[in-house]
């Protein structure tokens, strides 16, 4: 478990994290969400004592990072796919990591195994592509078996069938009843990918929440129903206070419900004896509730029309 409490980082008059506080628990994806700029690395590196707090703590599993013995045996992580010796084989990359915290050499050849890398182990990771090294990224941070995984940006330069394998590798290791945190700007990616998300905007958490929890909030879920009664529908659903609009639907007449479950139309439905042929909910994107959350959290906004003079540009 990764524990994140009141955890600020000043850069000089720059705040980059501003007292955030943060569970990520066991058994889940989490997906870590935010514009750019709003402090998603620079929290990943605190958790993982590369960078130290101005104020507030981080535990892993009730410690701080510096204190955990052999800790790549405790957390894996991926936050620079680049961060390797250019003239160093990916074998040779990851026996060293090996050797620091006394894992077998076997344990080398399981992982470049694991990640699709058994057939370039001995080429200079110079010459890797970023999909190649992302995947080396992967194996480095599985090296240790540990029980936290930690994975920034892990789909960049991945084609399709990568992106499958890296979402099948978390969802496994979550199911396993390890710890997976996940940065991503591939909000359609993580909305297959996280169970949990925590989103944060200018250093701050702005929610943490379940993703379907999150969609709905943020965007709105409202429930379709069709029926050959609707006329019967609507006056039931109106006696109980719940707000009802029409709409057409491949020019069949239909209800739109907002502010209540399925469950709760269909049991009104049953009570009346209405029969229904459609009861489904409508929920809007992950992108849209991202968007409308983090509006006032991004640092720079985009405007239609020529700009003039000079404008930001995101980082």
């Amino acid at each position: 478990m990764i524990e994140v409490e009141h955890l600020t980082k000043r850069y000089g008059r720059t705040v980059a994290v501003d007292d955030l506080s943060f569970s990520v628990r066991p058994g889940r994806v989490t997906g870590f969400l935010g514009p750019n700029g709003a402090g998603k690395s620079t929290t990943m590196r605190m958790i993982l004592g590369l960078d130290r707090p101005t104020s507030g703590t981080v535990r892993i599993d009730g410690k701080p990072y510096r204190e955990l013995d052999r800790p790549l045996t405790r957390v894996g992580a991926l936050l620079d796919a680049k961060w390797v010796h250019p003239n160093r084989s990916a074998r040779a990359h990851l026996r060293w990591m090996a050797r620091t915290n006394r894992l077998p050499n076997r344990r080398v050849d399981e992982v470049l195994e694991t990640v699709g890398l058994s057939g370039v182990a001995d080429r200079r990771a110079g010459g890797f592509s970023l999909g190649m090294s992302q995947r080396l990224g992967i194996a480095a941070a599985l090296l240790g078996d540990p029980e936290i995984l930690m994975f920034d940006e892990p789909v960049n330069g991945l084609d399709p069938e990568g992106i499958l394998w890296i979402r099948q590798i978390m969802q496994r290791l979550a199911s396993e009843g390890r710890t997976v945190l996940v940065s991503s700007h591939l909000l359609s990616e993580m909305a297959q990918t996280a169970e949990e998300l925590v989103v944060i905007g200018r250093g701050k958490l702005i929610r943490q929440c379940g993703t379907a929890q999150f969609v709905d909030e943020a965007s709105g879920a409202t429930i379709r129903v069709r029926t050959p009664q609707v006329e019967r529908l609507r006056g039931a659903l109106h006696q109980e206070g719940i707000e009802v609009r029409d709409e057409v639907v491949d020019e069949l007449p239909t209800l739109v419900v907002a502010g209540t479950s399925s469950e709760r139309v269909g049991e009104i439905a049953a009570a009346q004896g209405v029969v229904l042929h459609e009861l489904s909910v409508q929920r809007g994107s992950l992108e849209q509730a991202f968007l409308q959350l983090t509006n006032e959290a991004v640092e720079y906004h985009a405007h239609d029309g020529a700009t003039t003079g000079n404008e930001g540009t995101d980082r």
